[in-house]
C-alpha cells in the first residue's frame, strides 16, 4: 500500500507513470471534468478503453418534475462539473474550454462509456487500471478533476489517496465495479448524453442563445417568482382577451411586469414616455384583475374621463366591447367630495375601501403630501379612504413625469402602494437601507449635482452619484421606457413608425411695431420694482398682534419639529405672482393687460377698505374698542366688513395700515403706467398675432403632409386662448373656409363649427381618425382644423391627425413643451413628418435669461425647511448657463423627456424588459439550468447602434460577500465591455447599458453568424490560441478593481459611510467567466 498525499506526491503524476498503451481503466466517482482529461491527455489518448460510473444519479431524467432541492442541486453540480468544477475556475478563465471540449468529445466517442447510478445508494469512489496481469487501484478518489489529481487547490482539508497493487485488494474493487456495471436496474448508460453535453461547449452558438444564457444566470432567482404566483396566471384567459391581442409587444411586456410588481409589492408606477399608450397597457392589467373577480377603480382627471369611460360602456367606438370591462371611473376631485354623483356612482354611499386594484391616471397630481391646516388634503383622503380602509388595494400609477425636481415626488406616489408605512415595503425590497433613507440620500445627491458647473451636470454624472439601493428601488417599483428605447429594442414594423420630427421653427417677435410703446426691457424693469404688497398682508401686522395670527395660520409639520409659516407662504405667493406677470407678458399683450387690470382693481378695493376703516375708527371709537376687546378664542371674532383676504383673515385694526397703503399706492402707479402703454397695442398692432396669422396662412396653403391643414396652438393662459380665438377664428373661416375651436379647462370652450362645445366633441372633430369620429359622431359632417388650447389637453390626449404644433408662449418648463408635442408625436401616426413652432420674445438668449434673472432676483422663494429640500426656484449662478443651454436646445431640436436634464428622468433605468425576455424564452424553450459557463458567441459591430469592436465579459464573483462599492446592480454578476486595446468602453457599474447592447446585438439572431465566427475561429485556431482574449479578461477584471479603488476614495469624502478598507477583490481568481460576446 502506497500513500499519495497530493502535496509532494500528486495523483496526476502517478497516473501518468501508471497509464500505458492499451490499458483498461474503470472509474467510479462523483464527477468528470474535461480539464482532468486535458491534464492526462497524452496518456489517456493511448488507452484501450475507459468505463466511468457516476456514483450518484447524473444525466438521468428525474422521475418527478422536480426532485427535492437537496438532491437536485448536487445532481446539477455533478453534471456541469464536466466543463470544470467550481475549483477549476482558473483553468476556465484561460478561455481554452472550446478547444479542450472538442478534443475530449472525440476521445470520449472513441474510447469511453459512461453510466450513472440510478439510485441514491452509496457506491465508493475509486480508479482501477488493468494492464494485463498488472492491476492497480486508487481509492478514495472523489472525482476525476484537476483538484483530485492534485493540480489545483480545492476545499479538501486533506486529499490523501491509497494506491495498491495487492491482488486481493485490487480484485475486490474490480469485481465490485463489474458487478455494478452489469446491473441494469441500478445503472443507466448515459454516454450519448455526456457526449452531447460536452459538444455544446465547442459548437457555434447563436447570439440569441448566449444572450438568454446570460439573462438566465443573472435573473434565474427571479424565475422562482413564477412558482410563487407572482406572475400572471394564464389560466385566467387574459391572453385570449381583445385588449391583450391589441397590445404591442412592448406593452405586453409591461403588463406582465406590472402584474408581477403589483403581486409582489402592491404598487407600481408605469412611467413610459408620452405617446406610448399607457392607457391601453393599464387596460391589459385591469382585465387580468377583472378576470380574477377583483373590483377595480380608475381615478383620473375629469378632462381624461372619456379615455376610460369609452372602454367600459356599450358605445359604438368601444373597440374592446367583447371584453366587457366593468371598472369604476371617478375623478381626482371626487376625493374632496362627500356627496353628489359621478358617472352614476353615489359618492355618499360609495364603499371606497372595497377596491382590489386602484389605477391612478396622471398620478403626479398626487406627488405632494404637504399638510394644510384645518382640513384633509386630497392625498390624505386617498390614503385614508381607499388605500388603508377595507380590502388590500394594489395601486397602479400612470405618469410620464412622476418626478418633477424632488425625489419626494416619487416617494409620495410610491407611499400609496405601502399605505404610507415604510415597514410594509422595506421588508420586501432587496436593499440595504429603508425607503425613507434611500430617498433622503438620493435627494442629497441630486442637490449636490444641481450645484455643479454646467459642463459637469450631465445625466450620467447624476446616475453615478446615486447608489445601488436607489436603482434597486426603481427596478422593483417602476417600469419606464422612452420612445428611443422602444425604437431600439422592439420590432417597429408591428408598431408603425413615429413621424419624423422636423427641426423646430423659432419666431422672435417684438410686442408691436409702434415706436411709441415701451419694449420688453423697460417692462421687465418696471415689474422688478413692484412690491406686490397686496399678496403679503402678514408683513404689516403689528408686532403685538403677530403671535395670535401665527397660532391661527402657521402649520405644524414633521410631527411638531418644524412649522410652515404663513409669512413664508405669502412671500412665496409674491414670487409666484411676479412670475405670473412675466409669463403673461410673454404669452400675449391681452393676457398681460387683463392681469394688470385685475391687480389694479384689487389694489383699489383694498385702499378703499383701509380708508373706510380709518374714517370709521376716527368717528366711532367705541366700536373700535369692541372690535379690539372681543374674545379672540372664538372663530367668529372677525368683523367681515373690515377683514382682508379670502382664506386668511386679518383685522385691519391689527395692521400698520399707513405703511401698507403707501406700498399699495406705489404698485398702483407702476401698474397704471404699464396699462397705459399696453392699451396702445391693439390687435392690428400686435406683431406676434400678425406673425401667427402668416404662419397659419403658409401652413394651410403649403401643408407639410398631403392635404393636412390641421394646427394646434398651445398657450399657458385661457386669456390668451380667448384673445387668439377672437382674432383668428373668423379670419380662418373667411379666408380658408376652415373651422376653429378653443378648449380651456372650464366650460368656456368655443368653436365656429355648429356642434356641442364639450371637450370630447371638439377633440373628436379636430382629430377624427385617432378619436374614431366615423363611429361615434357620424352625423357631424364638418371638421375642426385649427385648435387653440391651454395645457388642459397637454396630457393624455391622442391628437395625431394633426402634424403642426405651435407654442404661442414658450413654457418655462421644457417638460411641458415635450408633453404638448406628445399629443401629435405618437406611435402609428399617419403623418410622415411633424413640425414644432415656438414663439420667443425678440432678444438674444443671453438678454432673455438676464432679464428673467433680474426679475427673479426679487423673488427668492423662502427655503421652507419643513420639506427638507433645497429651494426649487432659487437662482444660483450655476443655473444660468444651464438654463441657457436648455433653452438653446429647444430652439434647435425637439427634446424627449429623458433628454431634459433640468429634472429627474427615471426612464430606461429598470431591468424589467430583460426579465420579460427571459420569462418568454423559458416558456417556449424550457430552462437553461445545465448550460455550461464559459461559452461565447461572435457578432458584428454596428457603431450606429452603439456596438463597437471589443468583448463583453459576463463574470460571477465567487468570493462570497464582496460587492464592490455596493454599486453593482447585478451582484454577484459583473458585466464589462472592453475594446481590443484593453480600454473600457462601458464599465461594470452601467449594467443596464451593457444589457441594452447585448439585447440589440443578440436578440432575434437565432443562428450563428458565419461571417463573424469564421474569422474568429481562424484567428484563435479553433479556440486553442486564446491568449489575446485571456489578457483582455484580465484587463476587464483589473478595470473592476480600479473603479472600486476610485469609488472607495470618493466614499471617504461623502455622506453615508465608506466602502474603503472593506473586503476587496484581488483579481482573476475571484471570478468565474459565465459567457463572453466577441464583437468584430
Amino acid at each position: 500500500m502506497e500513500i499519495i498525499n497530493n502535496v509532494d506526491k500528486l495523483l496526476g503524476d502517478d497516473l501518468k507513470n501508471t497509464i500505458e498503451k492499451d490499458i483498461k481503466m474503470t472509474i467510479a466517482a462523483a464527477y468528470f471534468s474535461i480539464y482532468a482529461y486535458e491534464s492526462l491527455k497524452k496518456e489517456l489518448e493511448q488507452i484501450e478503453e475507459l468505463r466511468f460510473i457516476f456514483n450518484s444519479p447524473t444525466f438521468i431524467k428525474d422521475k418527478i418534475e422536480k426532485e427535492k432541492r437537496e438532491f437536485y442541486i448536487p445532481k446539477r453540480n455533478r453534471e456541469i462539473s464536466i466543463y470544470g468544477t467550481e475549483f477549476e475556475v482558473k483553468l476556465k478563465n484561460e478561455l481554452t474550454q472550446k478547444a479542450i471540449a472538442k478534443e475530449c468529445s472525440n476521445w470520449v466517442r472513441e474510447k469511453v462509456t459512461f453510466k450513472s447510478n440510478r439510485t441514491h445508494g452509496y457506491l465508493p469512489s475509486f480508479i482501477n487500471i488493468e494492464n494485463g496481469e498488472e492491476k492497480t487501484t486508487y481509492m478514495p478518489v472523489q472525482g476525476f478533476s484537476t483538484v483530485d489529481l492534485g493540480y489545483e487547490r480545492g476545499n479538501y482539508i486533506a486529499n490523501i489517496i491509497n494506491k495498491s497493487s495487492d491482488h486481493n485488494f485490487t480484485q475486490t474493487y474490480i469485481e465490485l465495479f463489474e458487478q455494478v456495471w452489469d446491473d441494469d436496474e441500478k445503472m443507466e448508460d448515459i454516454t450519448l448524453e455526456v457526449v452531447e453535453y460536452i459538444s455544446t461547449v465547442y459548437k457555434e452558438n447563436s447570439p440569441e442563445f448566449i444572450y438568454f444564457v446570460i439573462l438566465y444566470n443573472i435573473f434565474n432567482e427571479f424565475l422562482e417568482d413564477i412558482n410563487e404566483d407572482l406572475l400572471p396566471n394564464e389560466a385566467t384567459g387574459f391572453k385570449e382577451t381583445q385588449v391583450w391581442n391589441r397590445l404591442y409587444s412592448f406593452q405586453k411586456d409591461a403588463v406582465i411586469g406590472i402584474i408581477n410588481k403589483l403581486q409582489k409589492y402592491h404598487g407600481c408606477i408605469l412611467a413610459d414616455s408620452v405617446g406610448l399608450g399607457k392607457t391601453f397597457t393599464a387596460l391589459g392589467v385591469i382585465k387580468y384583475y377583472e378576470l380574477r373577480n377583483k373590483n377595480v377603480l380608475v381615478l383620473c382627471p375629469k378632462k381624461l374621463s372619456e379615455n376610460w369611460l369609452t372602454y367600459r360602456e356599450n358605445y359604438t367606438n368601444n373597440i374592446l366591447y367583447k371584453d366587457r370591462f366593468n371598472y369604476d371611473v371617478l375623478y381626482h376631485t371626487d376625493l374632496s367630495r362627500d356627496s353628489g354623483s359621478t358617472n352614476g356612482i353615489d359618492l355618499e354611499r360609495l364603499n371606497w375601501g372595497n377596491y382590489d386594484l386602484l389605477v391612478i391616471d396622471e398620478s403626479h397630481n398626487f406627488r405632494n403630501n404637504d399638510p394644510v391646516k384645518g382640513r384633509e388634503t386630497r392625498y390624505q383622503r386617498l390614503m385614508r379612504k381607499v388605500i388603508r380602509t377595507g380590502v388590500k388595494t394594489d395601486v397602479l400609477m400612470l405618469s410620464a413625469t412622476p418626478v418633477n425636481n424632488r425625489f419626494n415626488d416619487l416617494k409620495n406616489q410610491l407611499a400609496l402602494a405601502y399605505e404610507g408605512n415604510p415597514f410594509n415595503i422595506n421588508k420586501k425590497l432587496n436593499t440595504e437601507r429603508g425607503i425613507d433613507e434611500i430617498f433622503k440620500r438620493a435627494q442629497y445627491s441630486f442637490n449636490k449635482w444641481s450645484k455643479m458647473p454646467n459642463n459637469e451636470r450631465t445625466t450620467e454624472v447624476l446616475l453615478n452619484m446615486l447608489d445601488f439601493d436607489f436603482f434597486e428601488l426603481l427596478d422593483s417599483l417602476t417600469i419606464a421606457r422612452s420612445r428611443k428605447h422602444i425604437q431600439k429594442f422592439y420590432d417597429t414594423s408591428e408598431i408603425g413608425d413615429f413621424p419624423k420630427r422636423l427641426k423646430p421653427i423659432s419666431h422672435f417677435c417684438n410686442l408691436t411695431e409702434r415706436p411709441d410703446v415701451i419694449g420688453y426691457d423697460t417692462i421687465y424693469k418696471e415689474l422688478s420694482r413692484l412690491n406686490l404688497s397686496l399678496y403679503a398682508p402678514f408683513n404689516y401686522i403689528l408686532p403685538s398682534k403677530m403671535r395670535f395670527y401665527e397660532n391661527k395660520y402657521d402649520t405644524v409639520v414633521k410631527g411638531g419639529l418644524s412649522s410652515l409659516k404663513q409669512s413664508d407662504r405669502e412671500q412665496s405667493l409674491q414670487t409666484l405672482m411676479r412670475i405670473n406677470l412675466l409669463k403673461r407678458l410673454e404669452s400675449s399683450v391681452d393676457a398681460f393687460r387683463i392681469t394688470l387690470s385685475k391687480m389694479l382693481e384689487k389694489i383699489d378695493i383694498t385702499i378703499q377698505q383701509i380708508d373706510k376703516f380709518d374714517n370709521y375708527v376716527s368717528n366711532q371709537f367705541t366700536s373700535y374698542r369692541e372690535i379690539k376687546n372681543i374674545d379672540l378664542d372664538e372663530d367668529d371674532w372677525l368683523d367681515e366688513e373690515f377683514s382682508i383676504g379670502d382664506k386668511v383673515k386679518i383685522n385691519l385694526s391689527d395692521m400698520d395700515r399707513i405703511s401698507w397703503r403707501e406700498d399699495l399706492s406705489h404698485d398702483r402707479d407702476i401698474i397704471i403706467y404699464l396699462l397705459q402703454e399696453m392699451e396702445k397695442v391693439t390687435p392690428e398692432h400686435d406683431q406676434k398675432l400678425y406673425t401667427l396669422k402668416n404662419i397659419i396662412k403658409e401652413k394651410i396653403n403649403n401643408p407639410i403632409n398631403k392635404d393636412n391643414k390641421k394646427i394646434i396652438i398651445f398657450t399657458a393662459f385661457s386669456d390668451t386662448a380667448d384673445y387668439l380665438h377672437e382674432e383668428i377664428s373668423q379670419y380662418v373661416l373667411n379666408e380658408f373656409n376652415l373651422h376653429t375651436a378653443k378648449v380651456v379647462g372650464s366650460d368656456e370652450n368655443k368653436t365656429t363649427l355648429n356642434i356641442r362645445k364639450d371637450l370630447h366633441t371638439i377633440l373628436t372633430c379636430f382629430s377624427p381618425v385617432s378619436k374614431e369620429k366615423d363611429l361615434i359622431m357620424p352625423h357631424i359632417k364638418g371638421e375642426i382644423d385649427i385648435l387653440i388650447a391651454t395645457d388642459c389637453i397637454s396630457e393624455g390626449q391622442n391628437l395625431q391627425d394633426c402634424d403642426y404644433l405651435i407654442n404661442y408662449d414658450i413654457h418655462w418648463n421644457p417638460v411641458r413643451i415635450t408633453q404638448r408635442f406628445g399629443r401629435i408625436d405618437r406611435i402609428g401616426s399617419k403623418n410622415k413628418v411633424i413640425q414644432l413652432v415656438n414663439f420667443w420674445p425678440n432678444m438674444t438668449l443671453d438678454e432673455y435669461i438676464n432679464l428673467r434673472e433680474r426679475v427673479e432676483d426679487r423673488m427668492e422663494i423662502v427655503n421652507i425647511t419643513a420639506t427638507g429640500d433645497d429651494n426649487v426656484l432659487s437662482n444660483k449662478s450655476s443655473d444660468l448657463e444651464y438654463r441657457k443651454e436648455q433653452l438653446s436646445r429647444l430652439q434647435n431640436e425637439v427634446l424627449d423627456l429623458e433628454d431634459i436634464n433640468t429634472g429627474v428622468s427615471i426612464t430606461d433605468l429598470g431591468l424589467n424588459d430583460f426579465r420579460m425576455d427571459l420569462v418568454s424564452y423559458i416558456e417556449k424553450n424550457g430552462d437553461l439550468d445545465h448550460v455550461p459557463s464559459g461559452m461565447h458567441t461572435v457578432i458584428n459591430s454596428d457603431e450606429e447602434r452603439g456596438i463597437y469592436p471589443g468583448v463583453i465579459f459576463v463574470l460571477k464573483n465567487i468570493n462570497d460577500d464582496i460587492d464592490i462599492n455596493k454599486k453593482n446592480h447585478l451582484y454577484p454578476f459583473y458585466l464589462i465591455y472592453i475594446d481590443y486595446n484593453g480600454e473600457v468602453i462601458v464599465d461594470h457599474i452601467k449594467v443596464k447599458k451593457i444589457l441594452d447592447i447585448l439585447r440589440i446585438g443578440c436578440k432575434g439572431k437565432d443562428e450563428p453568424i458565419k461571417e463573424a465566427y469564421k474569422p474568429f475561429n481562424k484567428e484563435t485556431k479553433d479556440g486553442k490560441k486564446m491568449d489575446k482574449y485571456s489578457r483582455l479578461l484580465e484587463d476587464a477584471i483589473n478595470s473592476i478593481i480600479n473603479v472600486n479603488e476610485e469609488s472607495d476614495i470618493d466614499s471617504l469624502f461623502s455622506a453615508g459611510g465608506t466602502t474603503a478598507l472593506l473586503e476587496s477583490i484581488e483579481g482573476l481568481d475571484d471570478f468565474e467567466l459565465i459567457s463572453f460576446v466577441v464583437i468584430r
